[in-house]
């Protein structure tokens, strides 16, 4: 198989990751819950890898980094957590689904919501946040990376924008952490998760807060401290962590996290770039085939989303993995507001996503399997 679905998750994981997690499978007990051994050991576990995530994400707050089970989580904390009713807040039409639902919530909730409108080709104008600012508006919550498009939202201008008028800035780098720069420097929250760039296991994310967020928790429950304080301890990471953590899973983050450190962040990211745009080069010169997304960007996710004339995105998705065994994704990959603004809600889009362990040879092979398509 040719797994081009990196966008969801990455498949392929450095072997060091898997033989992090079965090694935490035999030797790990429950984080704070112990003072023998293994329970140790998986509290050094865990604190090693928040000060891995701690300075991948430019802070020198170990313990602002809180673990959840992946962005979608780590996302409702944080708006649950920051805004309420009577506030603003502002996103864009980018969103995936881990930000638009729960920012749909809180307008039932009697929060206000608006959103940097996108245009047919998947730009926003960022004049359009400042026009948007009301009395009321307390934060600015959107994404650094397209899920659908793969474009870039320059979110140093983003959190510019933010500190000028004294709001509160959460980012979802679901497509982008463990690809490129995100700094606590740019925003006030970074949500992340494990499984996609970080390739991490599933179920392993968190958040990255700087100085001065105070972000209500989400859940309570058990944290093997202060067991009789009613509340949720105040401190972090605790305040945000109720529950046994998914160490495990924690300890192959770890392990990606050397990967990544050892391979140099920037030769990824050229790497990826050099396949996605391999790929863009021989199928944007296929008639019938339709590209979203800037591709003049300089720097955009691994990400080439097209359709085939008039076919529906999941069966041209079908013919690839039957006749080619290529992997991809069709459909509205959870962003709905972006395929209205795309034109492209009833057919939807194959996407195709590029990540480390990628060949040449296999985008290669898709760009034959797509113009093969395109002139049957």
């Amino acid at each position: 198989m040719i797994y081009l679905d990196n966008a969801a998750t990455t498949l392929h994981k450095p072997p060091c990751v898997i033989e992090a997690v079965t090694a935490a499978m035999t030797s790990m007990g429950n984080s704070a819950r112990g003072a023998y051994g293994s329970a140790l050991t998986a509290s050094r576990t865990i604190f090693e890898t928040r000060e891995k995530l701690a300075r991948l994400f430019g802070s020198g707050r170990p313990d602002h980094v809180c673990f959840t089970a992946n962005s979608t989580e780590a996302l409702n904390i944080a708006i649950a957590g920051l805004f309420g009713s009577g506030d603003h807040v502002i996103s864009t039409d980018l969103e995936h689904n881990s930000v638009l639902r729960p920012l749909y919530r809180l307008e039932r909730q009697g929060g206000e919501v608006s959103f940097v409108p996108a245009d047919r080709t998947g730009r926003i104008d960022y004049d359009a946040f400042e026009v948007l600012i009301r009395p009321n508006t307390k934060g600015i919550v959107c994404t650094h990376g397209s899920n659908l498009t793969g474009d870039l939202v320059d979110i140093r201008r983003v959190g510019r924008i933010a500190r000028d008028h004294g709001l509160i800035f959460v980012v979802d780098a679901s497509q982008t952490a463990g690809v490129f720069p995100v700094s606590v420097e740019d925003a006030d929250v970074i949500c992340f998760t494990g499984h996609k760039s970080l390739m991490g296991p599933q179920g392993t994310g968190g958040l990255c807060l700087g100085d001065g967020v105070e972000i209500r928790p989400w859940k309570t429950g058990g944290t093997g401290i202060q067991t009789y304080n009613p509340d949720q301890p105040e401190e972090y990471p605790t305040r945000l962590e109720a529950g046994t953590l998914n160490g495990h899973g924690i300890a192959g983050l770890g392990a990606a996290l050397d990967y990544i450190g050892e391979t140099g962040l920037e030769v990824i990211c050229e790497y990826e770039q050099g396949l996605m745009r391999r790929f863009y080069e021989q199928v944007s010169r296929v008639k019938d085939v339709r590209i979203c997304g800037d591709f003049d960007a300089k720097l955009r996710a691994p990400i080439v989303s097209l359709n085939i004339g008039d076919y529906d995105s999941s069966q041209v998705s079908d013919e690839l993995s039957e006749r080619w065994g290529i992997a991809t994704r069709p459909g509205a990959h959870c962003a709905p507001r972006l395929h209205r603004a795309l034109g492209t809600r009833d057919q939807g889009l194959v996407r195709f996503s590029f990540a480390w362990f990628n060949t040449g040879e296999e985008v290669d092979t898709a760009a034959r399997a797509v113009r093969t398509l395109a002139e049957e």
